[in-house]
């Protein structure tokens, strides 16, 4: 049965990159405009032509997908184009190396700093449904989850940095160059993301332990005479956490490419950055192999996101026979 999931799931992950990549091949060969007069305006004859048999311009849409496939499966993601008369161009691979680790470590802080805060107070919120601390905290999470990221980021970046000049609102510094530093160049981005993120999986979390607390296994414990908090914490809280773990990992996924507003803010230049500046400019070959990147990398963490299911809440694993 295991390996029959697996070889399902396998199965699932490719036909689901083969849509989403070929998609992509569709949606960009239907922009408007020529991409080799965008790329090199200034371009001789000989080199646009060069160009436009490298962007595969020059075979059919099949030849051309399975083409940029074969390239991309031994790691070959293609070239971006500078804006000049002489051909050159640096590999997506170099600038994806940049690139790809600061918005995967922001992705991590974002994520574990959103969980770290959100399980404490949705497990309080659902403790103390319908009083007054509740009704306040809700509601102002509630109203916080509105607020788009990129507004947050303006606002903190305006107090913290501008204002009170506490951390640096622009520029990333990697670990290489000292923690302290990495962090301060870390924090506004990461509390930009989180708070909207806090608020969406604590209110999650308070619904989902709602309804666990009206369990009749919760009433035998209480009737053990357990303390409550040992009872939220060792018999409520895992049965209740597999919304919260669901989103959790579908946000940490789209966070690769939409926390573009936030790079571009706070100038961290990252994959999203990467992916916004390559539509902008028509890099065809860029652009195929970043989506991919984020197709795997949401079919990644929702495999991941299962798996975490049965080690959460064991009676996943029952349900389905494992």
């Amino acid at each position: 049965m295991k390996i029959k999931s697996v070889a399902v799931t396998i199965i699932q992950f490719v036909i689901v990159l083969f849509l989403v990549t070929f998609g992509i091949t569709l949606l960009v060969r239907l922009l408007p405009g020529d991409p080799v007069s965008t790329l090199m305006p200034f371009a001789t004859e000989e080199t646009r032509l060069q160009l436009s048999k490298e962007l595969g311009l020059d075979a059919n849409i099949f030849q051309y997908y399975f083409r940029w496939l074969g390239d991309f499966v031994t790691g070959d993601l293609g070239t971006y184009y500078a804006s000049t008369g002489n051909g050159g161009g640096v590999a997506v691979t170099e600038m994806l190396a940049v690139a790809f680790p600061r918005t995967l470590l922001l992705m991590i802080y974002v994520i574990a700093f959103s969980l770290l805060v959100s399980i404490p107070v949705g497990i309080l919120l659902a403790y103390r449904a319908g009083t007054r601390l509740d009704n306040v905290i809700s509601n102002t999470m509630f109203t916080i989850s509105a607020i788009p990221a990129f507004a947050l980021g303006l606002g903190l970046a305006f107090i913290f940095g501008v204002k009170l000049n506490w951390v640096p609102v622009l520029g990333y510094e990697p670990i290489s160059q000292g923690i302290g530093k990495h962090i301060k160049s870390m924090i506004l981005p990461t509390l930009s993301l989180s708070i909207g993120y806090v608020a969406i999986f604590s209110r999650l979390l308070r619904v989902d332990t709602i309804a666990t607390l009206r369990e009749d296994f919760v009433t035998m414990a209480s009737s053990k005479g357990l303390s409550n908090s040992w009872i939220l914490w060792r018999h409520v809280f895992r049965p209740s956490s597999s919304g919260i773990l669901t989103i959790a990992g579908l946000n940490m996924a789209g966070l690769i490419g939409g926390s573009v507003f936030i790079e571009t803010v706070f100038a961290l230049n990252g994959f999203g950055n990467l992916l916004a500046v390559s539509i902008a400019t028509r890099q065809y070959l860029a652009i195929q192999s970043l989506v991919a990147i984020v197709a795997i990398a949401f079919l990644v963490f929702n495999l991941l996101t299962d798996l975490l299911y049965a080690v959460v809440d064991p009676r996943v694993a029952s349900h389905r026979g494992a």
